[in-house]
């Protein structure tokens, strides 16, 4: 800092670092709204579209003569040099500022007239060439300034996400394809079910991972719908004639993308239900992916004591005090990250619902949450993806141990021999400590061709039992029983 300057507004006169390129509306906001300690820089996005709207507004006016060329050029150079991040040190509102907008508004407002007086040689603070609201705020108002300019950054962003969740659908249905054959024992409540593949687990992660990806891309198209060029309310009062399809068609010539006015700017104005829609759909694709974690978790556990019918890739030291453990840390993160969305989610559905009249002033806690819960679920997408799914390795031998051991196939036997008569078996098995399967075949009622046809059945085709050995006691593995599996692929 150099020094000092002094401003004056309505409230008397402040003192700002000499070097800072913002004014006194944004000071105030500063000593107002100490709360998050995140800046409106630290969403990037956010403020890209913000330099974007300025920039569209500056070329807009000029078409319609509401503004000189030399002014409107000036306004046009600062934008994209902030767009391109040059300035970010200078936008110090808070995320969470409660003014409804305004102060952020302003904020980029005074660095925008600051930086065109610093490139003339002027003094920071000197506006009479280019005013932060005489002429960069020239047709606008924060109440459709803000909406708009978070419609574009929420847009620009949502890219990342569906990328994140594209390359995590991949990454499942890899591993679908690897373990396409490969046995399993099925679980509901935690409790033995029936036989499947594991690679038909994996194929319902990348299902639904898809499904997500899809939904998202199919709400990304309503934050096309602008409301900017409504000014202060819905009915453009303070624009000029034209001035809101121009700056509209300034901004899909900006960014090449097919942006539209929205159909009634008093709606725009008022309600963010699509905000809220969306964040719904990152709550319930980070909740997929809680889940589908959970499960990594449960079936890696161990390596003694747990499942372990999966081993997750090592990426880090599992305990300063308990040499050689490792933990599911990645897919612990990814559940973590999940409960971080849901809570945004909370807090975005409180402040969408409550809108007063012809607007809503919470507009800046739905940006921030919003941006949050989507740069998560990119980037866990991506992490899980890359750190975890891609080195996954399935334990077939436990696998296969698993299922033979348990009583899986008794759902095979039921319309054969009726549910009671199954139900006897099984109870006979866990009496004896013995697999349903070796109580089976020696009360008659289940023959080894049998097991095998059944097995190839719960596996859908894509697995091929080319042998099945029984041992009068035990064998490898707990079941006593020897099976060679593999895959018609």
């Amino acid at each position: 800092m150099t020094g000092i300057r002094i401003e004056m507004d309505g409230l008397g006169q402040a003192e700002l670092a000499a070097d800072a390129l913002y004014g006194v509306n944004t000071l105030r906001a500063v000593q107002n709204f100490p709360l998050s300690g995140r800046p409106i820089a630290s969403a990037p996005h956010f403020i890209w579209a913000l330099a974007l709207v300025k920039q569209a507004a500056a070329q807009a006016n000029l078409e319609l003569g509401a503004i000189s060329s030399d002014r409107a050029d000036a306004i046009v150079t600062a934008c994209r040099d902030i767009g391109q991040g040059l300035y970010d040190e200078h936008f110090v509102v808070d995320m969470l500022e409660g003014s409804g907008g305004t102060s952020t508004n302003m904020n980029v407002n005074e660095v925008i007239a600051n930086i065109v007086a610093s490139k003339r040689g002027e003094g920071l603070g000197t506006y009479a060439f280019v005013h932060p609201n005489d002429h960069v705020n020239l047709g606008q108002s924060t109440n459709d300034v803000i909406p708009t300019a978070m419609k574009l950054a929420i847009y620009r962003a949502l890219a990342d996400a569906e990328a994140g969740l594209e390359e995590l659908a991949r990454a499942f249905l890899k591993k679908a394809q690897e373990y396409e054959g490969l046995l399993r024992l099925g679980r509901t409540c935690l409790q033995d079910a029936q036989p499947m593949t594991l690679g038909q687990a994996f194929g319902g992660y990348a299902a639904v991972t898809q499904r997500h990806r899809e939904q998202l891309a199919i709400l990304r198209q309503q934050f096309l719908h602008l409301p900017i060029g409504g000014t202060a309310i819905g009915t453009g009062f303070g624009s000029s004639p034209g001035y809101r399809d121009a700056v509209v068609r300034h901004i899909g010539a900006l960014t090449g993308e097919a942006f539209t006015s929205i159909a009634n700017p008093f709606d725009g104005m008022q309600n963010m239900d699509t905000c809220a829609r969306l964040s719904a759909e990152l709550r319930n694709a980070a909740n997929s992916s809680w889940k589908i974690a959970n499960d990594l978790i449960v079936l890696s556990s161990g390596p003694a004591g747990g499942l372990q019918e999966i081993t997750l890739a090592a990426v880090q030291q599992g305990s300063s005090i308990m040499p050689g453990k490792v933990n599911p840390v990645i897919p612990m993160a990814v559940c973590q990250v999940a409960f971080a969305i849901t809570g945004n989610d909370a807090a975005i559905a409180m402040a969408c619902q409550q809108g007063l009249l012809e607007i809503n002033h919470y507009e800046l806690l739905v940006c921030d949450r919003l941006l949050d819960s989507i740069t998560l679920l990119a980037r866990s997408a991506d992490m899980f993806a890359g750190r975890c799914i891609n080195g996954l390795v399935a334990n077939e031998t436990t696998s296969l141990d698993h299922l033979m051991a348990s009583s899986a196939l008794a759902t095979a036997l039921v319309p054969s021999l009726g549910y009671a008569a199954v139900s006897n078996i099984v109870r006979t098995s866990l009496a004896q400590g013995r697999s349903f399967v070796e109580v089976a075949v020696e009360q008659g009622v289940l023959k080894e061709s049998d097991i095998v046809s059944i097995l190839a059945k719960a596996a859908g085709g894509t697995a091929r039992l080319t042998s099945l050995t029984c041992f009068p006691e035990k064998g490898p593995g707990i079941s006593g029983f020897q099976l060679k599996v593999t895959s018609d692929a």
